[in-house]
């Protein structure tokens, strides 16, 4: 006789093929996904079911509202949890410098189908900009409207933020390669100049050109710029004071998890917030080599 645990593992698993990624739950098979993360994160136990690339409608399982997949298989913690996506792949160009590519990509990610077809995205696409042989690479969620608008990540308040940091850090805009997981802006009904935060299933349909965009320029080291840009890329969820503070991994490049540069810029941030990001900055330059004086290494500190 199976087990009731394996029973829902081959019924989410069912549904996953179909392209279901939603479903209705009862507290017992709630229960039994929560053990299932819980032993998972100690080291044993089946992987977390993945979310799928597509949204159809729901399918019905035994009764209660269920949240997104990802929530399913994690809860609020103190240290952040993983949540897995079920991406496209996509082999990087082989011919070619660097910054050739790079357009590569850029050309097959204007019509690209996993991202097109779910029906949440806008059409203009925007891919990337800066140096393709950059030691440092920073990586957010999405383009905005300004984004959106010039066809460039970054451009708007929140890119002129970043712009300070990188010279504060004694680097052009231009000596960084900029992203975003997801090409395209996520799409509002009635939608002008707001925006919203990707999904897990839009973050997961355009991750295959981040894994790319990293082995064509291949650099020293990564920042993630918000909570929801580590969620895409490294599969944690949870608060960016969690995920901040410590190295963690994409395609064997360290990555560094920092605040958004447009959290600084909407919640009035004071000299504590700065010095976090700043000692986030300070983390990456030493990983990178880069020179790094007493006045640099005192900003934001109390006077």
């Amino acid at each position: 006789m199976s087990r009731p645990v394996d029973d829902l593992i081959d019924f989410l698993r069912a549904e996953e093929a179909r392209g279901v990624t939603t479903v209705h739950l009862d507290d017992e098979a709630k229960a039994l996904l929560r053990e299932l993360h819980r032993r998972g994160r100690a080291g044993g136990g089946p992987k977390p079911v993945a979310a799928a690339e597509s949204a159809p409608p729901q399918a019905a399982a035994p009764a209660a509202m269920a949240e997104r997949p990802q929530a399913l298989v994690s809860e609020a913690a103190a240290e952040p949890a993983k949540t897995t996506f079920a991406a496209p792949v996509i082999a990087a160009p082989v011919a070619g410098s660097a910054a050739q590519k790079i357009a590569a990509l850029a050309a097959q990610a204007e019509n690209w189908e996993p991202a097109k077809r779910l029906g949440t995205l806008r059409s203009t696409m925007v891919f990337s900009t800066g140096n393709p042989e950059a030691d440092l690479m920073l990586v957010g969620e999405a383009p905005g409207y300004q984004e959106e608008q010039q066809r460039q990540p970054f451009v708007g308040a929140a890119g002129q933020k970043l712009n300070e940091i990188l010279k504060a850090m004694g680097l052009s805009r231009e000596a960084a390669y900029i992203s975003n997981i997801v090409k395209f802006r996520p799409a509002m009904p009635g939608q002008t100049t707001n925006n919203r935060k990707p999904s897990v299933e839009e973050m997961a349909s355009c991750i295959s050109f981040i894994r790319a965009e990293v082995e064509i320029v291949k650099p020293k080291c990564i920042i993630a710029l918000g909570g929801t840009a580590a969620e895409g890329l490294l599969g944690l969820t949870g608060s960016v004071s969690a995920m901040r503070g410590s190295w963690h991994e994409f395609a064997g490049i360290p990555v560094r998890v920092t605040y958004h540069p447009a959290y600084l810029l909407h919640n009035n941030s004071g000299s504590q917030d700065k010095r976090r990001v700043w000692e986030d900055m300070l983390e990456a330059m030493e990983k990178l080599g880069l020179p790094i004086s007493d006045k640099q290494r005192s900003y934001f500190l109390p006077k």
